[in-house]
């Protein structure tokens, strides 16, 4: 053998023990941190190894599909795998090394071996969406490494992390560099242009959302309704409707009387709850050249049943069958589910009936609908029949995460949980952050410290948490348990991480904090009363 090949093969044993070292030290670093080990001879095992379920009279293992294999495992296979060992790898590196400069993180890549790709960038971004320093660290190791780029998704989900944390600093650097980037791509899209109008609205920044508009034509936007819609309907969103509505009006000799920026306008005020203006609107649309549709009536309905006015909202639903305007899927839906919340289940039933005689097939969040209202009554044989019945009509009928989430939503026991996660396996169902969170919040309400620890795990391994829910309810969790001091560790490293706590966690807290310095100068006038 030359002596050529025997450095190479040196080399590549080097970079494959760094890798192995790298992964295997650090993968449960912050699972110990707010988990402590009350044992030490506690072992950590696999999620697999947790679930097995009693299903239909069968032992079943349940793995949670978004599940990765462990980091230190090789991949011999795909591109994909390739791709997925690396972004574990790279994960894990931030994760241990997290306060440190991105020229030593870049050093540490290059010595096991591994090259950061489009791939492999976007992986890691979306195991960290809940932590805006992994986001930022990668963007300036996208710069260093000169890593190219097919399209702007890389840069559009850094800049959704970084929007999301409230970080606009290191987001307008981000953005800044995207623009100047220097390879022949426009990277700066339509899809940036919703990333920042929906981070500015959700922020409150409301010029700087209608300045992002002003400047459309650089995101290669050359319809300015679109463009206009969209602005209207991040405003909207998150609260700013009179701001929208004004904007709209200030508008309307350019664009004319159009029916759907006046239904967005619609849905704003409803969604705030403000069937007052939402009437108004209303009226508007009715006595202005562009007549109510469908949208309209959908609209009005669902601000009508929020509100209780199920009359009124029945009245319009039998109108649009009667003027030729047939209801769709969703506004059924929203029919039977305001029905069902009035305890009138009889007749949800029959409007359920009734659309799929009229030509109107009902979805999964049809059954949904009806499946909320049946668990909360406890009513476990019909709901299991709609169950059943969504799995032999499968496609758009599918049970999904909404209606596994209600099911374990009302379990009463573990073995409960058990089995519908094995349920949820034999669908194909992934989990989600929301379901993650609710199996950890169960298992902690059970007071069952293994099977929580095992969630904490998995969500750290899948990338879809533990965000501030997850951290709020082990925080509260320990409070309750009397454990004061590691819940104080908890919303710490929750603090770390830039989540922002919930007023009652802060509450909470300050409450714990108080107590002792109380109890501290009681006993200090006591002393003195003796003296």
């Amino acid at each position: 053998m030359g002596g050529k090949n025997k450095i190479e093969i040196l080399l590549q044993l080097q970079r494959a023990l760094w890798r192995r070292r790298i992964s295997s030290s650090t993968s449960s670093i912050s699972l110990r941190r707010v988990f402590p080990p009350e044992n030490p001879n506690h072992k950590n095992n696999n999620i697999s190894g947790v679930y097995g379920f009693r299903f239909l009279g069968v032992n079943k293992a349940a793995h949670f599909l978004h599940s990765l294999a462990a980091p230190d495992r090789i991949f011999t296979g795909s591109n994909d795998d390739q791709d997925k060992q690396s972004a574990a790898d790279v994960h894990n590196i931030l994760k241990n090394h997290r306060g440190s400069l991105p020229e030593e993180i870049d050093r540490i890549l290059d010595k096991c071996g591994i090259v950061l790709t489009e791939a492999v960038v976007l992986e890691v971004v979306n195991r960290n969406r809940s932590d805006w320093k992994p986001a930022h660290i990668l963007s300036r190791l996208i710069r260093n490494q000169s890593v190219n780029l097919s399209s702007s998704s890389v840069y559009n989900e850094i800049l959704d992390v970084l929007g999301k944390m409230r970080r606009f600093e290191e987001f307008h650097q981000v953005f800044d560099e995207m623009s100047k980037r220097g390879d022949g791509l426009l990277l700066v899209d339509e899809k940036t242009y919703e990333v920042l109008l929906n981070r500015y609205a959700a922020a409150h920044k409301v010029d700087e959302a209608v300045e992002v508009y002003e400047r459309r034509r650089e995101f290669g936007i050359e319809d300015d309704l679109v463009a206009f819609h969209k602005l209207l309907l991040w405003l909207c969103r998150y609260k700013h409707v009179e701001f929208a509505e004004t904007l709209h009006c200030s508008r309307r000799r350019e664009f004319g009387c159009e029916i759907k920026a006046m239904n967005i306008i619609l849905n704003g005020w409803c969604v705030l709850g403000n069937v007052h203006e939402a009437k108004r609107v209303w009226r508007d649309i009715v006595a202005s050249k562009c007549r109510p549709d469908v949208v309209s009536y959908g609209t009005m309905i669902n601000a009508l049943t929020k509100k209780g006015k199920l009359g009124k909202a029945m009245e319009l639903y039998r109108a649009m069958w009667e003027t030729g305007r047939d209801p769709d899927v969703k506004i059924c839906n929203n029919v039977i589910d305001a029905l069902c919340f009035k305890k009138r289940i009889p007749e949800a039933i029959e409007v359920f009936k009734e659309m799929s005689e009229r030509g109107c097939s009902p979805n999964v969040a049809t059954y949904n609908s009806l499946l909320k209202h049946l668990c909360k009554i406890r009513r476990t044989e019909k709901v299991w029949e709609l169950v059943e019945e969504m799995e032999e009509k499968g496609g758009k009928c599918s049970p999904n995460d909404v209606t596994f989430g209600y099911l374990l939503k009302y379990s009463q026991k573990a073995k409960d949980a058990e089995a519908v996660l094995a349920r949820m396996v034999r669908n194909r169902c992934e989990m989600t952050s929301d379901l993650y969170n609710l199996v950890f919040r169960l298992y902690v309400q059970w007071d069952d410290e293994e099977r929580a620890r095992e969630v904490w795990s998995e969500m750290e391994r899948s990338g879809l948490g533990p965000d501030q829910r997850t951290y709020t309810v082990r925080v509260h969790g320990l409070h309750t348990k009397g454990k004061v001091a590691e819940a104080l560790r908890c919303y710490q490293e929750m603090m770390s991480r830039g989540m922002v706590p919930e007023p009652r966690t802060d509450m909470l807290l300050n409450q714990s904090k108080a107590k002792p310095k109380e109890e501290e100068s009681n006993s200090t006038r006591e002393e003195a009363e003796i003296d």
